[in-house]
């Protein structure tokens, strides 16, 4: 058994004062006076406390259990009831020796005994004053001890800052017992009412809340002031742990008071919701499940589901993870998992459908009809992937349309004009906020439908590689029959089937598209209409729609072919039809206005109403060169909006034989110019010239519309003719159109873009066209209505092209003069 104090924790008075005691607790003056006074005994019984620390003037009870100790109480009680209390240095010594206890120990006065039921004795004893221990005078039946009185501390400072000392140590003193729960208010009166500075400082280190080794470095302090100066230290720490303490066990009671709000608040909410026919998460979670069932999506999507919807129903709906979850989980069940739609294979009624749509693009339309033939013998065949290249306004968005009526299917379109931003093919992670998945996935779950016909427009606009990823690299995916059937989109994290889907992609060019993208599509080439064309689009398609936009009846205006043909010629210069449908809608508003307000108006359109609601002509300019001239001639060029007319002039000037070059000339169509020119004085004597004439003469060639920019290799013939017709004064055949890359050896290369260079020679109403001889396997996919009304002339070198395209005579002076 130990000896050891009864009550642990700091300042318990209240059993004390309330029990019947023969002592008071607190010192006065005078008894601390006669305290002082009384002399130590040369020997004194030693009773070793394990882990309680005496000090003068302090009382304290312990529990006497060891049978040494007891006989030692009751001895003492008979007698004076003086002992000597000594702490041991390790308190789980069970019989103490002389080596196992400190030096320095407290008389002790015996107040009381009480005897307990479980045979231990509670003794309340009171220091008096310090004592050093000597050596030990008897072991047996308990120890007794040589003893003297270590230094006297009665010498106390008495200066302001010891002054000042001692009321810390109260203030903080009190502070502690008011901060601690486990210590009662009545200690601060205690330590109010204590007038002793000496009695203070043992009081409180009696009671400080520190080891029984850190007390017995304080007993053993001789100098008053350095032991009140340790004191404040470790009641200075005390409170900060106390502080602390009591920091986090208020926070942890707020957090528990929030949490115990919100779930009564929540509990609440959810009987509210009962009565009113049940909670709004559980419907919505109701309601996925429902719409789960009517699912024929795949087993691992199904696996994927009950997975989801399980962590679903375990969050709490005030979490934020929760509406990501639910989004996720609506996302599975909106998006059409093998569902498809019914394909009209009927061949006859998808061409009816198609010509009524579209006029000509006969290529695209038999395309289609192969598909639905092929379709139409083996069912599961893959979808193909077109990509309709062409120039603005020819029809190839509305291609896509007119195809998904034609084979009953759903149509979705989604612009990828500026696109760059991978995610917005193939969605964000769903740990993001505001996460959602890509365009394309997107746009299935809105049209409810895996087989329809989905249009990327603009394919050649896609920004490329960049800080965002790589939108093109995430459209081999997607374009690629042998991939596309397990698409992985970000957001869902399941491979979903594209392959059923049929894709056009349309572009107005295919340098812009990476190869390997480009590789992946069945590219059909849309070229522009013929003036014919127009016409008949305009008549069955466009004057309908605007008549209808515009809320007028199809025999309130009219349009004859002529004058829809002078419309097209002098209002519009373009390979599609878009400028051409504005011209029609301004002259129907224009009408609109004297039907609206019931006046008098000429319901067949007139020519001169065509000047007066569409202002002057607008490209009459190309047929007012006049080709009486020496040194002009007419070139055919490719643009991305179809065929253009070039015309290239050339003029000479006294100098030293320079070559000058305008009109905003790229890199390679300089090099032709200069080509042209060191083929010219290399072989002067094929057209009749002095070589020694170049070196007389300056040349300037310009290029006219010098805003745009132009390059190319085509324009070298034309440019050969130029400098040839300035040079010999002849000038060029009149309605001679010519295109072809030349060489320094005189060789005419085949060139690109004929189709689109053919109508635009039929749109300036030229009657000739020079092109080089390997360009004749081109005509093989040109229709005859085309090329009907033109002379083709393939031709191999470059004499063969100056032999045809410069005049027999040399132009007058007087004929000279340009209009």
């Amino acid at each position: 058994m130990s000896d050891t104090i009864l009550h642990t924790p700091s300042f318990q008075f209240s059993e004390l004062i309330d029990a019947e005691t023969e002592f008071i607790p607190l010192l006065s003056a005078e008894d601390e006076e006669l305290m002082n006074a009384e002399l130590l005994p040369d020997q004194l019984p030693i009773l070793p406390l394990r882990n309680a620390v005496l000090f003068p003037g302090v009382v304290i009870p312990i529990t006497v259990g060891r049978d040494k100790s007891i006989r030692l109480i009751r001895e003492a009680y008979k007698k004076d009831r003086i002992i000597g209390v000594v702490a041991q240095i390790d308190p789980a010594i069970e019989d103490p020796e002389e080596k196992d206890i400190h030096r320095i120990g407290t008389v002790a006065q015996i107040i009381k005994t009480l005897h307990m039921p479980d045979g231990n004795t509670t003794v309340i004893i009171q220091g008096k004053k310090r004592f050093e221990l000597i050596e030990l005078t008897q072991v047996e039946p308990y120890f007794k001890a040589k003893v003297k009185q270590y230094e006297s501390l009665n010498s106390l400072p008495d200066d302001q800052s010891f002054t000042a000392l001692i009321q810390s140590i109260k203030d903080l003193s009190i502070q502690i017992i008011h901060q601690s729960p486990n210590i009662p208010t009545e200690a601060s009166f205690a330590i109010k009412n204590i007038e002793s500075p000496a009695f203070l400082v043992n009081f409180v280190s009696g009671n400080l809340n520190v080891t029984a080794a850190e007390k017995q470095k304080l007993l053993e302090m001789t100098e008053t002031r350095d032991r009140a100066n340790k004191v404040l230290e470790l009641l200075t720490k005390e409170l900060q742990m106390l502080n602390l303490k009591n920091q986090i066990q208020s926070k942890v009671k707020i957090d528990l008071d929030k949490q115990q709000r919100d779930y009564l608040l929540n509990q609440q909410l959810k009987t509210i919701q009962e009565e009113l026919g049940g909670s709004p998460n559980e419907l919505e979670i109701k309601s996925l499940k429902e719409k789960a069932q009517l699912k024929k999506w795949p087993p691992h999507v199904a696996d994927v589901f009950q997975r989801e919807m399980t962590k679903l129903q375990r969050m709490n709906p005030s979490a934020a993870e929760y509406s990501i979850q639910l989004n996720y989980m609506e996302y599975l069940t909106e998006l059409p998992w093998a569902e498809y739609t019914s394909d009209n294979l009927d061949l006859n009624n998808a061409q009816k459908v198609l010509d009524a749509d579209h006029f000509g693009l006969e290529k695209v339309k038999e395309r289609i009809i192969e598909h639905l033939a092929v379709f139409k013998l083996k069912k599961d065949l893959k979808s193909p992937i077109l990509c309709l290249v062409g120039p603005p306004g020819v029809g190839k968005t509305s291609l896509g349309k007119s195809v998904a009526r034609a084979l009953g299917r759903k149509y979705v379109r989604i612009s990828l004009g500026g696109m760059r931003d991978e995610a917005e093919l193939r969605g964000h992670r769903k740990t993001y906020i505001g996460a959602m998945p890509g365009r394309i996935i997107q746009s299935l779950r809105k049209i409810k439908s895996a087989n329809p016909v989905f249009v990327l427009d603009e394919i050649d606009k896609v920004t490329g590689n960049n800080i965002q990823g790589d939108p093109q690299a995430a459209l081999l995916e997607i374009l690629d029959p042998e991939q596309n059937n397990a698409f992985y989109d970000n957001f869902l994290e399941i491979d979903f089937d594209l392959s059923k889907i049929m894709f056009f992609a349309t572009a107005n060019s295919l340098s812009t598209i990476h190869p390997a993208l480009r590789d992946r599509m069945e590219v059909i080439d849309l070229s522009g209409y013929l003036v014919e064309e127009k016409v008949e689009i305009a008549r069955k398609h466009l004057i309908p729609k605007q008549l209808s936009e515009h809320g007028v009846k199809s025999g309130q205006i009219r349009f004859s072919a002529a004058i829809v043909q002078k419309i097209i010629e002098n209002y519009t210069r373009e390979a599609g039809v878009r400028s051409l449908e504005r011209q029609i809608a301004k002259i129907i508003r224009s009408k609109a206005k004297f039907i609206a307000s019931e006046q008098n108006y000429e319901i067949k359109t007139t020519a001169e109403e065509l000047e007066k609601i569409l202002g002057v002509p607008h490209f009459q300019k190309e047929n007012s060169f006049t080709h009486g001239l020496p040194g002009i001639a007419t070139g055919l060029a490719w643009t991305a909006y179809g065929g253009e007319i070039l015309y290239i002039e050339v003029s000479l000037s006294y100098g030293k034989g320079e070559l000058k070059l305008t009109g905003n000339l790229g890199d390679v169509m300089k090099e032709s110019a200069t080509i042209a020119f060191e083929y010219l004085k290399a072989h002067a004597g094929n057209v009749d010239l002095d070589p020694e004439i170049f070196g007389k003469w300056n040349v300037h060639v310009h290029v006219p519309e010098g805003a745009t920019p132009k390059d190319g290799p085509s324009a070298g013939i034309t440019m050969l003719v130029a400098l040839a017709s300035a040079f010999t004064k002849r000038p060029v055949r009149k309605g001679l159109a010519m295109t072809g890359e030349i060489t320094l050896r005189g060789k005419v290369l085949p060139v690109g873009g004929i189709k689109e260079k053919i109508l635009a020679a039929r749109r300036a109403k030229q009657t000739d066209i020079i092109l080089s001889k390997e360009n004749k396997r081109d005509f093989t996919e040109i229709k005859d209505a085309y090329t009907a009304g033109l002379n083709l002339h393939f031709i191999d070198t470059v004499q063969e092209v100056l032999s045809l395209a410069l005049d027999k005579n040399i132009a007058r002076e007087q004929n000279s003069k340009q209009k």
